[in-house]
C-alpha cells in the first residue's frame, strides 16, 4: 500500500519548512516540495540528507508563474494533500511590486488549482489566504470572525482577497475539496527579516555581536497584532486537512496573545543583555502608506471543528526567534544587511 503524498508549495519558506518537519515526525506521508530552482535551501537544511537519500522527501521544480511547470509537478507528485503556501508574502514589498504580487498570488493560485483539477482532482487542498484580507477593521468588529467584510490595506492584501476567492470558486464550481485559512500573525524561527518582529530580533542580534550600532530601526509600533507560533500554525494546517475536511470551508486561525508591535519590540529588547544601551528610531521608509492596524481573530469556528489550540507561549516564540537570529549572526554576522 502506497503512502499518502503531501505537496507543499513554498517548502523552502518559514512555514513550509516547519510543516515538512512536522509531517516527517508525525505522519508516514511522502512529501513533495515545490521549489524554484533558485530558491535558497537554508530553511530546509535539516531535510537535505533525506532528500539526497530519497527518504520520504523530494523537491519538484515549479514556479507559480509557469502553469506548465505546475502541471508537471502535480503529475509527478500525484498528491493526496496539497498545502499551498507559496506566495509573494511581504506586504511592504507589494507596494513596490504590486503587479508581481497580484500575478504570483492570484494567478499563481489559479494556475495551481487548474493543474490539480486536471491531474489530482480528489486531493484535499489547503489554500493559504491571510488575515490581511480584513485590513482596516473598526474596533466594533473585534474580534474578527470569518464573516467580517474585506477591506485590504496593501496590494499584498488585495492579492490575498483574490487568492481567497479563487479557492472558494474551485470548491463551488468544480467540487474540489479546497479549504481556505486566514492565518493571523505567526512567527518564530526562520521568519523573514522583512517582517517587523523578525527585523527587530535580527537587529538586536547584530547589536549584541557588535556588527551594528545600538539602534533598532522601526516602523509603526501602534498596530495591534495577535501572535501565534509557526509551530502551532503548521499543526493547525495538518488538522485542517485531516479532521473532517469540508469543501469550501474558510477558517480564521491565530494565537491568543494580543499586543502592539511596540510591545513585541519591548519584549525582544528585554531579552537582550544589551537592553540598557539599545535605542529605538523610527525609519520613515518602514512605514506603509496604509496599515492593517487591528488584527485580533475570533478562531471559534476552527477550534470547535478541529479541537486545535495554540500551545506555545508568546515568550517562547520571541525567545526562539531571537535565538534563531543570534545563531545566524554568529555564523555569518558581517554579511547581514539591516532590513
Amino acid at each position: 500500500m502506497t503512502r499518502p503524498c503531501a505537496l507543499i508549495t513554498g517548502i523552502t519558506g518559514m512555514v513550509g519548512s516547519h510543516l515538512a518537519e512536522f509531517l516527517i515526525e508525525r505522519t508516514d506521508w511522502e512529501i513533495a516540495g515545490l521549489a524554484r530552482w533558485r530558491s535558497p535551501l537554508d530553511n530546509i537544511a535539516s531535510l537535505i540528507p533525506r532528500i539526497n537519500r530519497g527518504d520520504r522527501v523530494r523537491l519538484v521544480d515549479g514556479d507559480l508563474r509557469d502553469e506548465a511547470s505546475l502541471r508537471r509537478a502535480v503529475q509527478e507528485a500525484r498528491p493526496d494533500y496539497v498545502f499551498h503556501l507559496a506566495a509573494q508574502s511581504f506586504p511592504k514589498t507589494s507596494f513596490h511590486a504590486p503587479v508581481d504580487t497580484l500575478d504570483v498570488n492570484i494567478l499563481g493560485t489559479q494556475r495551481l488549482l487548474n493543474a490539480l483539477r486536471d491531474h489530482a482532482p480528489n486531493a484535499v487542498v489547503h489554500v493559504c489566504s491571510s488575515s490581511e484580507v480584513f485590513g482596516r477593521v473598526s474596533k466594533e468588529k473585534l474580534p474578527i470572525n470569518e464573516d467580517c467584510t474585506f477591506h485590504p490595506a496593501s496590494p499584498y492584501a488585495i492579492s490575498k482577497v483574490g487568492t481567497d476567492l479563487v479557492g472558494r470558486f474551485f470548491a463551488e464550481a468544480y467540487g474540489m475539496t479546497v479549504l481556505t485559512t486566514r492565518m493571523f500573525t505567526h512567527t518564530g524561527p526562520r521568519r523573514g527579516d522583512v517582517f517587523a518582529e523578525s527585523s527587530f530580533a535580527k537587529q538586536i542580534a547584530l547589536i549584541e555581536a557588535g556588527h551594528a550600532d545600538p539602534v533598532v530601526k522601526v516602523g509603526n509600533l501602534k498596530s495591534l497584532r495577535t501572535i501565534a507560533d509557526v509551530r502551532d500554525a503548521v499543526r493547525a494546517y495538518y488538522m485542517l486537512v485531516t479532521v473532517n475536511p469540508i469543501a469550501g470551508s474558510v477558517y480564521n486561525i491565530g494565537g491568543t496573545h494580543s499586543c502592539t508591535v511596540g510591545e513585541i519590540l519591548d519584549a525582544l529588547i528585554g531579552m537582550s543583555p544589551a537592553r540598557d544601551r539599545i535605542k529605538v528610531e523610527v525609519d520613515p521608509s518602514r512605514l506603509r502608506p496604509i496599515d492593517a492596524d487591528l488584527q485580533v481573530p475570533d478562531t471559534t469556528r476552527f477550534r470547535e471543528h478541529t479541537g486545535w489550540q495554540p500551545e506555545i507561549s508568546f515568550e517562547k516564540t520571541m525567545r526562539d526567534l531571537l535565538d534563531y537570529w543570534r545563531d545566524r549572526v554568529a555564523t555569518n554576522g558581517s554579511c547581514h544587511l539591516i532590513r
